[in-house]
C-alpha cells in the first residue's frame, strides 16, 4: 500500500474542510453497502457544456462540436466526450464523501480505478437522472477500499451509462492543520459537500427505501457505429498511431474549472508541494479524457465505446513556464469479426513513467 504523502493525495482537497465539519452520526459506511441513493436533481446536459468539456480534454472529433457531424453518425445532438460523465460523478462524489461516508478522514483518499460502461452516447440536450449505490467496501488494515456506482439514466428512465469509480479511503490518521490552512487560502469555492445543507444542494443524495429502488429497463438498441478501422481491416496485434500531447498549467486551470474538480494540486505549488508533490500534477481524470480523444481520432466516432476502464499509477507533473508532453500508444489485444468488437489495450506515459496501471476499452467496429 501507498505510504508517502504523494501517494495519499486527496481525492478532492476541498472535502478536507467538510471533514472537519462533518458530524459522525447516521449509518456506518458497512451498513450503506448496497443502499442506493438519489441525486436530488437532475442533471441537463447543455450543449455549450458538451463543447467545452472536449475542448478541456482535447476531444477534437467533430461530433462534439458541429450538430451536423452528430447528425451524420446518427445522433440528434452533440455527442458528449467519453469521459463527459466525469463531470457529474465529481460532483456526485463530494456528496457522497462528504455528507454520507462521513466517518473516513477524506484528506486519505486516493481514487485507484474508473470504469465508463456505455449503453449508448450522452448527447447535448439529456435530462439525466442519477443513482448512487455504495457497491462495496473491502478493509485491508486501515484502509478501505469503496467501490461507487453512478448509473446515468435518461428522460425515460433507460440506461445510458454505468460509471464505477474505486478509491482507497484511510481511516484514524489526523487532518494536518497546515494543510487545512492551505486549502482555506487556495480552494475554489462552491465545491464543499457541507452536511445539515442538503435542502439547498441540487447535487444532495437522497437515500431511499429498498421498495424504491426500481429495476433498470432494458437499455434502447444500440445504433449503428462507423468507425474508420472496420472490422475486416483491424487484426490482433494492430497498433494504433502514437501521438503527443502538451500539458500545461493552464490546461489544468481550465480542466479544474470545466469539470469542478477544486483540488489545489493541479494548481497550487504550495499546495501540491504540502503532500509531497515535485509540483503541480495533471488530474487523473483529464489523462483518462485526453486517452479517450486519442482512442476516437483513430476510431473517428465516439460513440463506438462500449467500456473504458482505467487503473491510475502515475501523475503528469507541469511546470509553471514549459509544457509536460503525455505520449499515447494503443494496440489491438483482440478482434471479434462475427460481433464486430475489438479490446484495444492503451498506454499513455510523461517523461518516461507509465501512468496507467491498466488501461482497456472494449469498441464496435463498423
Amino acid at each position: 500500500m501507498p505510504e508517502t504523502a504523494a501517494d495519499i493525495m486527496p481525492e478532492t482537497a476541498a472535502e478536507i474542510l467538510a471533514a472537519v465539519a462533518a458530524a459522525e452520526t447516521g449509518p456506518t459506511a458497512t451498513e450503506l453497502v448496497g443502499r442506493h441513493f438519489r441525486v436530488r436533481d437532475h442533471y441537463d446536459v447543455g450543449r455549450e457544456k458538451v463543447r467545452e468539456f472536449a475542448r478541456a480534454v482535447r476531444n477534437n472529433h467533430p461530433a462534439h462540436h458541429r450538430e451536423a457531424a452528430a447528425l451524420e453518425l446518427g445522433h440528434g445532438g452533440l455527442i458528449a466526450s467519453p469521459t463527459f460523465a466525469s463531470v457529474i460523478g465529481a460532483a456526485t462524489t463530494r456528496s457522497l464523501i462528504g455528507t454520507v461516508l462521513t466517518e473516513y478522514d477524506v484528506s486519505q483518499i486516493l481514487q485507484t480505478d474508473q470504469v465508463f460502461e456505455y449503453h449508448r452516447p450522452i448527447l447535448a440536450e439529456d435530462r439525466l437522472g442519477v443513482d448512487v449505490v455504495v457497491d462495496s467496501i473491502r478493509s485491508f488494515g486501515d484502509n478501505d477500499f469503496i467501490s461507487v456506482k453512478v448509473t446515468l439514466t435518461d428522460a425515460d428512465v433507460l440506461p445510458v451509462l454505468v460509471a464505477t469509480t474505486t478509491i482507497v479511503a484511510r481511516k484514524g490518521v489526523e487532518i494536518d492543520p497546515a494543510m487545512v490552512q492551505t486549502v482555506t487560502g487556495v480552494v475554489m469555492h462552491g465545491h464543499v459537500a457541507v452536511p445539515g445543507e442538503s435542502e439547498a444542494d441540487p447535487n444532495a443524495l437522497i437515500l431511499l427505501a429498498p421498495d424504491e429502488v426500481a429495476e433498470l429497463a432494458a437499455p434502447a438498441p444500440a445504433r449503428p457505429v462507423h468507425t474508420v478501422p472496420t472490422r475486416d481491416t483491424v487484426a490482433a496485434g494492430s497498433e494504433l498511431p502514437a501521438a503527443k500531447v502538451p500539458v500545461t498549467r493552464g490546461d489544468l486551470v481550465n480542466y479544474a474549472g470545466v469539470s469542478g474538480d477544486p483540488n489545489p494540486i493541479h494548481f497550487s505549488d504550495t499546495a501540491a508541494k504540502l503532500v509531497g508533490l515535485p509540483t503541480v500534477v495533471a488530474h487523473g481524470m483529464l489523462t483518462m479524457g485526453l486517452t479517450a480523444g486519442y482512442l476516437t481520432d483513430w476510431l473517428g466516432d465516439p460513440a463506438a465505446i462500449g467500456k473504458f476502464s482505467v487503473r491510475f499509477s502515475g501523475f503528469v507533473p507541469v511546470e509553471p513556464t514549459a509544457p509536460t508532453v503525455v505520449e499515447f500508444t494503443g494496440k489491438v489485444k483482440s478482434v471479434d469479426t462475427e460481433n464486430g468488437t475489438a479490446t484495444v489495450v492503451l498506454g499513455a506515459t510523461s517523461e518516461g513513467k507509465k501512468l496507467f496501471g491498466r488501461a482497456v476499452a472494449e469498441i464496435r467496429l463498423s
